[in-house]
């Protein structure tokens, strides 16, 4: 059997590049060849063990396209029924579905009650920070429309999905809102371009730093507010911008603890604030219940796209990558050896968005 590279996190804080098995495709699954990587701020949190216990030893990676190497019995079109082929690019949900559980038939939510986000790393695995990545029956993946571009379809990663799954779960941006987004990473990018095509009179980006906060306004933010200034200066910025009742939505992009009781004072009567980022930090963090009951302020969290967000998020991304830098946002590349270096540059924020590139290396 052949081998190839693979980054593995063997314990928090440990990560090693293994030369792994690749194994042929099972029955209705796919193995496909890396392409690019997407390197996710919950990553960071996995590998430094902020995000929980984890199956140790794991390929990281849960973000990719790739190119289709060889297809499983009985695969002749991808999940949403375009016909596919050796050789094609693909782009993946990273959670196999059973479609047998309360979860899946009852809710129909996710994440599904059987499924798992990690395989051991010795097993056929589907993490992309590696040259292959085995995707097993049930694990949705889409075909890239004719003259998609890989930089554009990655660079909003999972979080484009989850944005989505977001605004569909905790309620939509509407013509005219107002909102403010914590975090101008892929998340809160992808907030403001959403928020920007439903039609939202001002979009707010809040980040420390200036070429995310450049990507934000050329993504439709109307604004931007640097981090460097107190919380009381960033919060007189943005009622001087929304008036004197607040912004409609607040988007909680920054996955970081203090953000949070941040997001509930920037919050407008009436308002929502939506937690998409604060997946991997385990914390507290003190807020007012009279804040919440006052203002009438709805708190919703969301996390775990389906299928169908990974669908959208790929059709829109295709369909906007001409009127908006969205591959500009993929601002460093790394190989498969230097995966290490990729997550200490996205949890240092001095990355837009860094992917793997098997090639480089």
């Amino acid at each position: 059997m052949s081998t190839a590279r693979a980054c593995v996190l063997v314990e928090p804080n440990r990560v090693e590049i293994w030369d792994v098995p690749v194994f042929d495709p099972e029955p209705g699954g796919a193995l496909v060849r890396i392409v690019a990587g997407g390197v996710c701020g919950s990553d960071v949190h996995i590998m430094s063990g902020e995000a929980g216990t984890m199956p140790f030893p794991i390929i990281l990676g849960h973000e990719g396209v790739g190119r289709i190497e060889k297809l499983g019995a009985g695969v002749t079109t991808d999940y949403a029924g375009v016909d596919v082929k050796p050789g094609d690019l693909v782009y993946w949900a990273p959670i196999a579905l059973c479609h047998r559980c309360h979860s899946c038939t009852v809710l129909d939510e996710t994440p599904c009650d059987n499924s798992q986000f990690f395989e051991d790393a010795k097993k056929p695995n589907w993490g992309s920070y590696a040259d292959f990545a085995w995707l097993p029956n049930g694990l949705a993946f889409f075909r890239l429309p004719d003259g998609a571009s890989v930089d554009a379809v990655i660079s909003l990663g999972c979080a484009l999905p989850t944005v989505l799954r977001g605004f569909e779960r905790c309620g939509s941006v509407r013509m005219g809102d107002t909102v403010v987004v914590q975090g101008a990473g892929p998340v809160g990018l992808s907030a403001i371009l959403v928020a920007k095509l439903a039609g939202a009179r001002e979009i707010i980006a809040v980040d420390m730093h200036d070429n995310r906060l450049a990507i934000a306004r050329a993504l439709g933010a109307t604004a931007t507010i640097s981090l460097k200034d107190s919380p009381g200066e960033r919060r007189r910025q943005v009622y001087d911008r929304v008036a004197v009742n607040g912004p409609d939505i607040v988007v909680e992009a920054a996955g970081v603890l203090p953000a949070f009781p941040e997001g509930v004072d920037l919050a407008g009567n009436h308002g929502r604030y939506i937690i998409l980022g604060l997946w991997g930090a385990i914390g507290t963090q003190p807020i007012s219940p009279r804040d919440l009951t006052i203002k009438n302020l709805t708190i919703a969290g969301a996390t775990f796209p389906k299928p169908k967000h990974y669908h959208q998020a790929l059709h829109l991304a295709a369909r906007m990558q001409a009127d908006y830098p969205l591959a500009a946002i993929v601002s460093h590349r790394f190989g498969v050896s230097q995966a290490r270096d990729a997550l200490t540059a996205t949890a240092s924020g001095s990355v837009i968005k860094a992917v793997i590139d098997p090639d480089l290396n």
